[in-house]
C-alpha cells in the first residue's frame, strides 16, 4: 500500500492550476495553426492567427489565456493500492487552487450561493470527480471552464427509437445556439448513454481528451467526422464573424445506457479549451 500526503496533491494542483490558465494544450495549438493554412475567409484567417499570437503572449507573460478563469473542475483517477493521508482531500485540492490562482493573479469567478448570489470568497471551491482504478497512482486533471461557453451546453433525453441524425441534429442547434457567444472555434465534447447526470459528465471528461487522438470505437469515429465537417458548414466561424473554422475538434464518450433511453449531452468548448493533467 503506497502513501500520498495529500499536501503533495495540493502543491500539484497548484502548479497545474497556473498551467492550463497560461498555457494552451498542445493539440489544440497545432489545430489552430492548421486552420490558419486550411481557411479561405480572409477575416477569419486573421482572428486564428490572433488567437494563436494571444496563445503565444498567454505562454511568455504567464498572464491568463483567458479573463474568465471559470469554475475550476478536477478529474481524479486514484489506484486502489493507495492510502491518502495527512488531512481532507477536498480542502487539499481547494487549497491548491487557491495557491495557484493567487500566484498566477486569476480572476476569481465562483460565488458560494447560485441563488442569493452573494459576492465569492477568498478561495476557489472546485467541482471534483474520482475513480477508483487500478495501481498506486493518482492521475489529476483539472480544466478551469469559463462560462461564456458552459451556458451553451444541453442536454437531451432522446427516445431509445431516435436515430443518428436527431442526434446531430440537437447537436449543429446547440452550436447554431451558441454562436458567437461561446468564442469559436469550438472544442465539443459529446456524452452519449449511461443517464442524466452520466451523459453530462461524458461530455465533460471528453473536453479533457486531445482532439487529435482518434477515437477507438470505429462507429464513433465515423460519427465525430460528420459532425465536425456538418458543424464546420454552418459558416459561424472564428469569433462568429463567418468562416470554414466553427470547430477544432468534436470527441465523443459513451457508456451503456438504459433499453428505454437515449441521453446525450453536448459540452461546448471555446477555443482557449484548458486542461493540464498530472500523475502522482
Amino acid at each position: 500500500m503506497r502513501e500520498i500526503n495529500v499536501n503533495e496533491i495540493r502543491k500539484k494542483i497548484a502548479g497545474l492550476s497556473v498551467q492550463a490558465n497560461t498555457v494552451l494544450r498542445d493539440d489544440i495549438e497545432k489545430a489552430l495553426q492548421k486552420a490558419v493554412s486550411k481557411e479561405k475567409n480572409s477575416r477569419a484567417k486573421g482572428i486564428l492567427k490572433i488567437l494563436l499570437e494571444n496563445a503565444e503572449i498567454a505562454r511568455r507573460e504567464k498572464i491568463a489565456i483567458c479573463q474568465d478563469t471559470g469554475i475550476v473542475l478536477v478529474d481524479m483517477e486514484i489506484g486502489q493500492d493507495i492510502n491518502l493521508k495527512g488531512g481532507d482531500l477536498k480542502k487539499a485540492v481547494d487549497a491548491g487552487i487557491k495557491e495557484g490562482y493567487s500566484r498566477g493573479y486569476f480572476r476569481k469567478s465562483v460565488i458560494l450561493d447560485p441563488i442569493l448570489r452573494n459576492k465569492g470568497s477568498d478561495y476557489i471551491p472546485s467541482i471534483i470527480y474520482t475513480d477508483i482504478v487500478k495501481g498506486n497512482k493518482i492521475r489529476l486533471a483539472i480544466s478551469p471552464k469559463g462560462f461564456g461557453s458552459e451556458n451553451k451546453s444541453r442536454l437531451k433525453m432522446f427516445n431509445p427509437t431516435d436515430d443518428k441524425e436527431k442526434i446531430i441534429k440537437f447537436i449543429l442547434d446547440t452550436v447554431r445556439n451558441a454562436g458567437a457567444d461561446a468564442c469559436p472555434p469550438f472544442i465539443l465534447g459529446i456524452g452519449i448513454g449511461g443517464s442524466f447526470e452520466k451523459a453530462a459528465l461524458l461530455a465533460k471528461k471528453a473536453l479533457l481528451k486531445p482532439i487529435d487522438k482518434r477515437n477507438s470505437k470505429p462507429h464513433l469515429r465515423r460519427l465525430e467526422d460528420e459532425i465536425l465537417e456538418k458543424v464546420n458548414k454552418l459558416n459561424i466561424g472564428p469569433m462568429g464573424l463567418g468562416g470554414s473554422t466553427t470547430c477544432l475538434g468534436v470527441n465523443i464518450l459513451d457508456a451503456p445506457t438504459h433499453i428505454a433511453g437515449l441521453p446525450v449531452a453536448v459540452n461546448v468548448g471555446c477555443h482557449a479549451t484548458r486542461s493540464a493533467t498530472a500523475i502522482i
